[in-house]
């Protein structure tokens, strides 16, 4: 395995860190609209948080998107192939989320209903079939010495990648809440706070049944086993700072843990492929190894130069993006509202 294979192994993990952090919270969000709020008024408040910024955040899943198909070709056609009718259903979740925040600001009152389900459903959709996507990944699929995919469905749908779902759906939602915490002001904000705290408590039993699941359908411990409970613990320890400093009304901390517990996550789904890409359920032979999944050292080179002399053009307008929409949305800014 050469230095430049490693280095974009792990920027797509990079990648994926940062489309979660950033995208959690919008699919938070998303799912808020239908179960947070409780008038039109609040509604409107709570997309305004997100409104700037959603579309952005997209842009990391495609990047890893683009990163793995230049750098891990097999990689790319074998998870792309093989997770087909996921990844459609990924798709079709972001397709009917995305114009939902143009179709409901264009629609008379009485239809937005519609577009703010979509909204909410569509948020779901999205890191529930992410969670089913990367633990079914990492229990290992049926494939060939082609890469080849051969899953039914209880390869796909099983306890433990179900487990990974529900999970990865709370965390963001988790996330949600606290960034609405810190965007709002009025009732909404001391919602969604009593919310996160009863939520968290949900969540540790969560994240238990996670760690034994992922002890007796991975392989994760018996290869790396330091990093593995290191990183576990490391998402337990992130989960109680972010429900203490729920209660502690320290909503920037609270927001930021919460974005690393997702972070952490998936620090530890790609250390515990490492060095696999993709992992095969009936001979380990057939594994797909960072060292034969790549493109050439030429591809790779050039490849790197170029994200390595724009990622901080990105990082920066990011950065400025946020900085400039930084101040909370007051509900009195809200039209309507209290009326």
């Amino acid at each position: 395995m050469s230095s430049l294979q490693l280095f974009w192994f792990v920027l797509i993990g990079v990648l994926f860190a940062g489309f979660f952090f950033l995208e959690g919270f919008d699919f938070g969000v998303g799912m808020s609209v239908q179960t947070l709020t409780k008038n039109d008024q609040e509604k409107d408040q709570v997309v305004q948080t997100i409104g700037p910024v959603w579309d952005g955040n997209e842009v990391w899943l495609i990047s890893a998107g683009g990163a793995m198909f230049a750098s891990f070709p097999m990689w790319y056609a074998s998870l792309f192939s093989g997770y087909y009718l996921i990844l459609f259903l990924i798709l079709f979740g972001l397709i009917i989320r995305g114009v939902s925040f143009e179709f409901r600001s264009g629609m008379p009152e009485e239809r937005k209903w519609i577009w703010n389900w979509t909204l909410s459903v569509g948020s779901f959709i999205v890191p529930f079939f992410f969670g089913i996507l990367f633990i079914s990944m990492i229990q290992g699929m049926p494939m060939d010495s082609n890469g080849d995919m051969m899953a039914q469905f209880t390869d796909y749908i099983n306890l433990f990648s179900v487990v990974g779902g529900i999970a990865l759906t709370l965390l963001c939602y988790l996330h949600g809440l606290n960034y609405i915490s810190l965007k709002t002001t009025g009732p909404i904000r001391e919602r969604a706070k009593k919310y996160a705290q009863t939520l968290y408590w949900v969540l540790y039993v969560g994240l238990v049944v996670f760690a034994v699941l992922l002890y007796f359908q991975t392989d994760f411990f018996t290869l790396h086993p330091a990093s593995t409970p290191i990183l576990l613990v490391a998402m337990i320890l992130l989960t109680v700072i972010a429900n203490y400093c729920s209660y502690a009304n320290k909503e920037f901390v609270a927001f930021l843990t919460s974005g690393l517990t997702l972070v952490t996550l998936v620090g530890l789904l790609f250390t515990g492929m490492f060095p696999r890409v993709l992992i095969s359920s009936t001979n380990s032979a057939n594994n797909l190894l960072i060292a034969n999944a790549s493109s050439s050292p030429y591809t790779l080179k050039i490849m790197s130069y170029t994200a390595i002399g724009l990622l901080p053009f990105i990082l920066a307008y990011i950065a400025w993006t946020y900085y400039i929409f930084r101040k909370r949305v007051k509900h009195t800014e809200i039209a309507g509202y209290g009326e």
